[in-house]
């Protein structure tokens, strides 16, 4: 069993880390303020090359796995950029797996080469106001209309949708009433977004200003059927596809925010002195940050874990679903010991840990919730009853 990273690895953390350098706290905190997309950093990174860190090499990606994927955006959240940082990308690298997996091949050549050099911006489009967490209940519906469907419905909470040109989207395709199973009847779309029929509309919200969350209604929205991805109401099997990585990849961010909280707090327990002594040689400052970076290392061990069983083709449900609860944990108390550490000024925006809490705390909440973590433990690795 080695825990030590390859060479190669070892390499994308390094020049990770000097390219995230260039954009500084400061940088991070006026796109926050601003509620400004980070264009500068974006096309820095794809100038890179490390959207298509995952995406197969024939349409110009790295061909690299979910491991490498989950280093390099770690390091931009350890830089300091946490989530506003890591959500321009995180979407490219998980969300458009279905495509790759289950897009024509036509569709594959048309669109994964310009998500790679980053001329294409998609989103995801799954989560609706009145379902939730249970995505068998979404009502979004596309009607078969010839050689097209027509789509109407709502989603919530959907990234990037207005720095996007294209949309993930899951419809129904057969009403849930109609179906022998509440996941089947559901299908794929890769869709344009037309502005006369999607109306975008951006989510007043607590952190990650940088990077919008969105309401989005759709008005008799035409497609051709070329659009869809794979068959007709397999839509649901092709998103478990996505939901391992995407909680891997979250995982090795809330670690990132972790780290720069850390560092800062530290940084500032040696410099800052009371009573003519670092605040850093009290004990009671001291411990609960020795304790948080304890937690972020031993939840690495999970997240690195799920990482390598996923690349290894293995069953991860189990280590990925334990990774993103421990990291999310492990990330937003290392966040809270840093604004403790830098007592009232911790609640200022000068010093940057009021940003790292708060987008902390949204790894708590994203893509899933802890409870619906505990419940997927307690139901598919204990074999308890279903609590919901």
């Amino acid at each position: 069993m080695d825990f030590e990273l390859t060479d190669d690895q070892r390499t994308i953390q390094r020049a990770v880390r000097e390219l995230a350098a260039r954009f500084p706290d400061e940088y991070w905190a006026e796109q926050d303020e601003q509620h400004r997309f980070p264009w500068e950093f974006y096309n820095a990174f794809a100038e890179a090359g490390w959207l298509g860190i995952a995406i197969p090499a024939e349409f110009g990606g790295g061909g690299m796995g979910i491991q490498e994927a989950s280093i390099l955006l770690e390091e931009v959240a350890a830089s300091g950029a946490a989530m506003n940082g890591c959500s321009t990308m995180h979407l490219t690298i998980f969300g458009i797996n279905v495509l790759v997996k289950h897009g024509s091949v036509g569709m594959r050549h048309e669109v994964l080469p310009k998500v790679v050099d980053g001329s294409l911006h998609i989103c995801f489009a799954v989560t609706e106001p009145d379902a939730g967490t249970d995505t068998t209940r979404i009502t979004t519906f596309a009607r078969r209309d010839g050689d097209s469907y027509v789509i109407n419905g709502r989603k919530v909470w959907i990234t990037k949708a207005g720095d996007a040109q294209q949309m993930v989207l899951v419809a129904r395709t057969t009403p849930r009433d109609e179906v022998a199973k509440p996941t089947d009847g559901m299908s794929l779309f890769l869709v344009d977004i037309d502005p006369s029929a999607v109306d975008i509309r951006p989510i007043p919200k607590l952190g990650r200003n940088a990077v919008a969350s969105n309401e989005v209604l759709i008005d008799d929205l035409r497609v051709p059927v070329s659009a869809r991805i794979g068959a007709e109401g397999e839509g649901f099997r092709y998103l478990l596809d996505g939901l391992n990585p995407e909680r891997i990849l979250l995982a090795h961010e809330a670690l990132g925010i972790g780290r720069a909280a850390i560092e800062r707090a530290t940084r500032y327990a040696k410099q800052r002195e009371v009573f003519g002594r670092p605040i850093g040689q009290n004990q009671g400052l001291a411990f609960p940050l020795a304790e948080a970076l304890t937690r972020l290392d031993a939840a690495r061990l999970m997240a690195r874990n799920a990482a390598w069983r996923y690349d290894q083709g293995l069953a991860c449900g189990r280590e990925a679903n334990m990774a993103k609860f421990l990291c999310a944990d492990a990330g937003f108390q290392a966040a809270d010991h840093a604004v403790q550490t830098h007592g009232g000024m911790g609640y200022a925006k000068e010093y940057h840990v009021e940003r790292y809490f708060r987008e902390a705390r949204l790894m708590r909440l994203a893509p899933i919730s802890q409870e619906m973590v505990l419940n997927y433990i307690s139901q598919h690795v204990l074999g308890l009853p279903r609590s919901y």
